[in-house]
């Protein structure tokens, strides 16, 4: 397994700082009965303080030769290795009250947690290592330069919180931006039914696909002006100014007209 060359199209960079490893056991404090699954477990060194605290993990792993040396390196009754691409693997088919646990690739970390986020109801908790720039997008406030759909739509779900920094210097090989560590709780319930749900996507990637331009331009097709002010939204604005709450307020209202005219 040492003797693994990262390929470029997988995105590989293996975490080998065992302090950094040692500090994500610590945040992620796995326990025995945890249903437990690893996205993109590499060369392990993740996996096996995991597999030593659970009584059994799940991994899924793309690269066929890094998934065929896992199960040589781990009997079945401790590790399941899923050979499998994560953007299409059924998380939710392995059971409710799951923890999910990542160094994920950085050429697909924001469609895959697009895709882990739908199988939010079933989730316990999710510990992803990310590239920094999209740690700090995710967490970001509103109002501010890095706030964003991301951050909508992540915050929409999770309560986000970032745990800690890691160097470039901890993985093989080095990736050129710096790395973070996050957590990912779901949020008790969710405020919107599927339909609203869609609409908020729809509506937040609509808004910051024209962030330059205001509220009043960019949400045309969802409200108008005179409708962004009986909801308590200043048109004027730009789309990071609003908060999350608010874009639920924009979705619920867009999801009850819609339904109102037999859409």
């Amino acid at each position: 397994m040492a003797e693994h060359r990262p390929r470029k199209r997988f995105g590989q960079h293996f975490l080998v700082d065992r302090t950094y490893i040692g500090r994500i056991i610590d945040a992620v404090q796995p326990q025995a009965d945890d249903l437990m699954v690893e996205i993109g477990p590499g060369l392990g060194a993740i996996t096996e303080p995991l597999s030593q605290r659970v009584r059994h993990l799940h991994a899924v792993e793309i690269d066929r030769d890094v998934a065929r040396e896992l199960t040589h390196r781990f009997t079945a009754e401790r590790v399941t290795v899923h050979q499998a691409d994560a953007l299409d693997f059924d998380f939710g088919a392995l059971g409710t009250g799951l923890r999910v646990v990542g160094n994920l690739p950085y050429n697909i970390s924001s469609p895959l947690l697009f895709w882990v986020a739908t199988a939010s109801t079933g989730l316990i908790d999710c510990h992803f290592m990310l590239q920094k720039e999209v740690v700090d997008r995710m967490a970001a406030p509103p109002g501010s330069k890095t706030y964003g759909r991301l951050s909508v739509m992540i915050q929409y779900r999770f309560r986000v919180e970032k745990l800690f920094d890691v160097p470039a210097g901890a993985f093989r090989p080095p990736p050129s931006v710096e790395s973070a560590f996050v957590r990912l709780v779901p949020h008790a319930s969710l405020p919107l039914d599927a339909p609203a749900e869609r609409l908020l996507s729809a509506l937040v990637a609509k808004a910051f696909s024209q962030r330059r331009k205001t509220l009043r331009n960019a949400l045309r097709e969802f409200a108008s002006e005179a409708e962004l002010g009986a909801l308590g939204v200043e048109s004027r604005l730009r789309p990071e100014n609003l908060s999350v709450e608010t874009y639920i307020r924009l979705a619920r209202f867009a999801a009850d007209r819609a339904h109102a005219r037999g859409a």
